[in-house]
């Protein structure tokens, strides 16, 4: 993901050995640590949004494995018996997509969850490993990690380094009051006459400034607001002084969960695509290039998605609106130009 949520204040100037002996380190210890309260699950089951801290309501789901999917595995991986996962979720994480646990030592959250969902269909035991956004590449690079799970958007640039298995929209969205009857309906022109806060820096930003000036074109206002903190926007909105808060759809969903009982609930007045009206941006499980996991990872969705667990899991962190019809191995990317 290019810039939706905020996870950019990461470790700077460690050298590529010192990262790849960490990220070992970490994968290593996962068993026996990190990934403790999750793998304790029956053969055959995954209990999604546990220890979630509210994010998602935890979901008991029965995934067999498949052993004609099991089969497509790379031998290597066949015979190690694990799918070696890595989360780009340090040093703070990203609710509800992937963050520390309620028990201060689970990765949890939406995107481990599905890496375990579909090592569950493939017949292997999930090893979840930590780390920055961009050492997380440098693991996937290493062969220390198998494949990256961390909202990470399909690119044309990316591409030339990795292979692709998507399995959620990459989506923007809007926030309102509950009590709000406006809704965005997938045309800018509704925007019109609002007052609309916005993250400095971000694909949304963008997106909004765009119409801005289109609306401008039109003899129509739109007014964009910026503020210091999250918390200084939810206030403004919560106060009225905004509209509509227009952010990364997961972050919308997680905050409309967390503000459900509160005097001033909120909701989803629509989503659009991140990578804007040409194409429906998209988050792909993240493979090093040849390495023979795309395919049955993307084989393994198609199989969740069939069979109603996939669904499922994306109702349990209220991201239902995020769902793809189909897995594809390497679907068109964000263009060179805007990745």
């Amino acid at each position: 993901m290019p810039s939706h949520l905020t996870r950019r204040s990461l470790t700077r100037g460690l050298s590529a050995a010192t990262v790849i002996a960490s990220l070992a380190g970490a994968l290593a210890a996962c068993g026996g640590s990190s990934d403790a309260a999750t793998t304790t699950d029956a053969a055959g089951t995954v209990t999604v949004g546990r220890v979630s801290n509210g994010a998602a309501r935890q979901t008991e789901l029965k995934v067999p494995e498949v052993a004609s999917l099991h089969a497509e595995l790379p031998a290597a991986v066949r015979e190690r018996g694990t799918l070696d996962i890595v989360v780009g979720a340090l040093p703070d994480g990203f609710p509800p997509l992937a963050y520390i646990g309620g028990d201060q030592k689970t990765i949890t959250g939406a995107e481990p969850d599905f890496g375990r969902l579909v090592a569950a269909v493939l017949g292997l035991r999930p090893q979840l490993a930590n780390a920055t956004w961009e050492n997380m590449f440098v693991g996937i690079d290493s062969g220390k990690a198998d494949v990256g799970f961390a909202n990470i958007t399909d690119t044309e640039e990316r591409k030339k380094k990795y292979d692709f298995a998507s399995y959620r929209k990459d989506n923007v969205g809007f926030e309102v009051l509950k009590k709000s009857t406006w809704n965005f309906g997938g045309n800018y022109e509704n925007l019109a006459g609002k007052t609309v806060a916005v993250d400095n820096g971000t694909n949304q930003e963008k997106i909004l400034l765009e119409w801005q000036t289109k609306l401008k074109a039109e003899g129509k206002t739109l007014t964009v607001k910026h503020y210091a903190s999250k918390n200084a926007t939810y206030l403004a909105l919560s106060g009225g002084r905004i509209d509509a808060y227009f952010a990364a759809n997961p972050g919308v969903a997680y905050h409309v969960t967390q503000t459900a009982k509160s005097p001033n609930p909120t909701r989803s007045a629509g989503t659009y695509s991140g990578a804007g009206a040409s194409l429906q941006g998209l988050i792909a499980a993240t493979t090093k290039k040849d390495s023979g996991l795309a395919k049955p990872i993307a084989d393994a969705v198609n199989h969740l998605i069939e069979n109603g667990q996939y669904a499922k899991w994306l109702a349990a962190y209220n991201l239902s609106d995020e769902a793809v019809a189909k897995s594809q191995v390497n679907p068109p990317g964000l263009p060179l130009s805007d990745s």
